[in-house]
């Protein structure tokens, strides 16, 4: 009995901090989210901040009118599945040739894709911006999109995937007459469905959060994604800077990504179980 009693409180004790951590990682988006929503008129200091009396749209509306919302948030969702969906193909399309073909320096060749994990991404941020320069894509959505078609991190954890793919389904495929690129999408795809999936949502969310390379490569409010955009707003109208009207720009850009990561979050999990179960 004494084991039971020790165990419940062990139990309960692990739930009281886990729901204590949880609490501080929302409170602060509830607070955004609640000064969003309160006039100029309200405070928006100390703890009676979270009560909103009066709630308005008056600073979504505001924020619409100081920049374009809808235009920004079309680049940003633009940006973010096309993306994805280049990063997806042409990560497990290298993932394929690395696990399931054997040609001349294949080995080298992965391990120095591999080895480019270990430098960051910025420092190509010149040499990129001066290519893109070059094939004039300074201030267009693709140069967001072009560079990162395929990334080191994506075609390893794809490389990983299709390695466990039985030699034998693509031998038989063969035998039937199907070409490569044929293989790859009948066969290959089907298979690595999890990883596909658990890949999309990680790199959906990292398109949406992206902030450097938007500021570097884009030149126009019009062209902003919805990120830069928002970090742009005047911090100050006249006397006093306008937090609600910052909030609710705020408001817009993480809230729609923490619902995102809620309903994807089972295909992470996915994805984790499947590689822990080859492992």
């Amino acid at each position: 009995m004494g084991v039971k009693k020790k165990r419940f409180a062990e139990s309960a004790l692990l739930h009281i901090v886990i729901v204590f951590i949880t609490l501080l990682c929302v409170l602060p988006i509830l607070w955004m989210c609640l000064i969003a929503v309160k006039p100029a008129s309200e405070s928006i200091s100390g703890f009676h901040s979270v009560l909103v009396e009066s709630p308005t749209m008056a600073n979504f509306e505001r924020l619409f009118e100081m920049i374009p919302v809808l235009q920004n948030t079309f680049n940003s969702v633009f940006t973010a599945i096309l993306g994805t969906v280049t990063s997806l193909f042409f990560c497990s399309l290298a993932g394929f040739a690395f696990a399931k073909y054997s040609f001349p320096g294949r080995n080298a060749l992965f391990y120095f894709v591999i080895g480019t994990m270990l430098v960051p991404p910025e420092v190509g941020a010149v040499p990129l911006f001066v290519i893109m320069k070059k094939i004039g894509l300074i201030n267009s959505l693709w140069s967001l999109i072009i560079p990162r078609i395929a990334t080191a991190v994506g075609i390893f954890y794809m490389h990983q995937y299709i390695k466990d793919v039985p030699d034998e389904l693509i031998e038989a495929a063969k035998i039937d007459g199907c070409g490569d690129f044929k293989i790859f999408l009948r066969i290959i795809i089907p298979v690595i469905k999890p990883a596909l999936a658990s890949w999309a949502s990680v790199t959906l969310i990292a398109r949406w959060n992206d902030f450097f390379w938007p500021l570097l490569y884009l030149r126009k409010q019009a062209k902003y994604t919805l990120m830069v955009t928002i970090s742009l707003l005047p911090v100050s109208e006249g006397l006093s800077t306008p937090w609600p009207v910052i909030l609710a720009g705020t408001t817009l850009v993480i809230v729609p990504i923490v619902v995102l990561y809620l309903l994807l979050q089972t295909f992470q999990k996915a994805g984790l179980m499947a590689g822990a179960v080859k492992g």
